[in-house]
């Protein structure tokens, strides 16, 4: 700290180092909070972070963070790109004395370590700092009120930094919250923290806010198209899944195509399937109501009639059913089997909607199909002939429940295609 403070070099000034008679040339990055107390770290040109113990130390460039972007302010202004943190893998560190990933990065420390964000006009502040499976309807309200704030004010286009486990559910909120967008909002995380040389927080990164600059007026998620570090596609918000668990792809859209391929290095933006354009200003739909008090259900043998009369204290109810959205309802009147029809038909008599979705992770509710789902049906289960996902069916009802308490507008909302969560055709993918 010595030696830095005498040679006025600070975090995110470019620096090089002799260490063990090797010359290194980067970044220098904030230290982590335990470890080796004599090491320095680096972000290399190739995107790598090192440690190094430093011999000398030689100030290369002051850290090329423009007025713009120097700090982080409330206010986004006209043709800005907003970039909002709510924390995740894409902003964590390795906490190195137990070897645990933890949300610490901020949105300011973010951008020094990558001084390619300097091309576009940016402002970042962050809102959250959680691991994705601690965000909740809560955050989404806050986050819907933050991203409207900046849309209102002109921004160019916001970036949504989130973490990948429920990134899918935040994504398909405020596509219902808010919609004809007069920008994109772009979700964007990294399965990877940013302290691994296989993070893939960069390319995710630098390709969000570019989409971010692009004609589109829909919310949707950024993420690795590959393995590689070629493109990142570009999914709709209420059709995107995350597919694995570790995998820098495991983003796929489901019963759709992505809507974009992106490449910001070539400057390409190839549109894959259709989407919204940026909407005029003033014509941004706002409808951020929210009932949270709904459960999501996952269909398998055995599951107990009393699991479901449980439900009575939720206000809406989606099932993860089976196949075309089946449950086991006993539709031969086998005395084996234990039915949860009655159970069902109870919660939607009580004035509880009941939605299906399906297990399966492509194709479309049929109901018509077998007993089973003609019964379901006629005990008023909603569903027939979607395509949605379970995380989007769950949302949805979630939102159509803050608009509405009625059951007929209930049923006419879930089945009405809003925001591209439900397809009129099938198409072969």
């Amino acid at each position: 700290m010595k030696k830095l403070k005498k040679k006025n070099i600070q975090v995110g000034d470019r620096v090089k180092v002799l260490s063990r008679d090797k010359v290194f040339e980067g970044i220098l990055m904030p230290r982590p909070y335990s470890g080796d107390a004599h090491i320095i770290v680096l972000k290399l040109d190739n995107g790598y972070n090192i440690g190094v113990v430093a011999e000398s130390i030689d100030l290369v460039k002051t850290g090329s963070i423009s007025k713009q972007t120097k700090e982080s302010h409330s206010k986004t202004n006209a043709g800005e790109i907003s970039i909002l943190g709510c924390g995740g893998t894409i902003a964590s560190k390795i906490e190195y004395t137990t070897g645990a990933v933890y949300p610490s990065i901020t949105a300011k420390e973010l951008r020094m370590a990558f001084p390619d964000l300097e091309k576009w006009p940016i402002n970042s502040r962050q809102l959250f700092s959680l691991f994705s499976e601690d965000m909740n309807s809560h955050h989404w309200k806050i986050l819907a009120d933050e991203i409207e704030k900046d849309l209102k004010a002109g921004a160019k286009g916001v970036v949504v930094m989130h973490g990948t486990d429920t990134m899918t559910y935040t994504s398909a909120a405020i596509s219902f919250m808010l919609q004809n967008l007069p920008a994109p909002v772009i979700f964007v995380g990294s399965q990877r923290s940013s302290d691994r040389p296989s993070s893939e927080n960069r390319s995710n990164l630098l390709n969000s806010v570019f989409s971010a600059t692009q004609n589109l007026g829909e919310v949707t998620v950024c993420m690795h198209a590959s393995t590689n570090d070629d493109f990142c596609y570009l999914h709709r918000g209420t059709r995107v899944r995350k597919m694995h668990t570790s995998r820098r792809d495991a983003f796929q859209s489901i019963n759709s195509l992505p809507l974009a391929a992106v490449a910001h290095r070539e400057n390409r933006f190839d549109g894959l399937a259709d989407y919204k354009s940026r909407s005029k200003p003033g014509e941004m739909i706002s409808k951020k109501s929210i009932n949270d008090n709904v459960a999501l259900i996952y269909m398998h043998p055995n599951i107990k009639p009393k699991l479901i009369s449980s439900l009575d204290s939720y206000d809406g109810v989606v099932l993860v059913g089976t196949g075309l959205g089946h449950a086991p309802i006993n539709s031969f009147n086998d005395k084996t089997v234990k039915s949860i029809y009655k159970q069902i038909s109870e919660l939607v008599s009580s004035g509880i909607p009941v939605a299906m979705s399906s297990q399966c992770i492509g194709g479309r509710i049929c109901m018509r199909v077998y007993t089973t789902g003609r019964l379901l049906m006629n005990a008023g289960v909603i569903g027939d002939g979607a395509d949605w996902t379970p995380e989007t069916a769950y949302v949805k009802l979630c939102w159509v429940l803050g608009q509405t308490k009625k059951m007929d507008k209930i049923n006419e909302m879930m089945m009405t295609n809003m925001v591209g969560e439900i397809s009129e055709r099938s198409a072969l993918l």
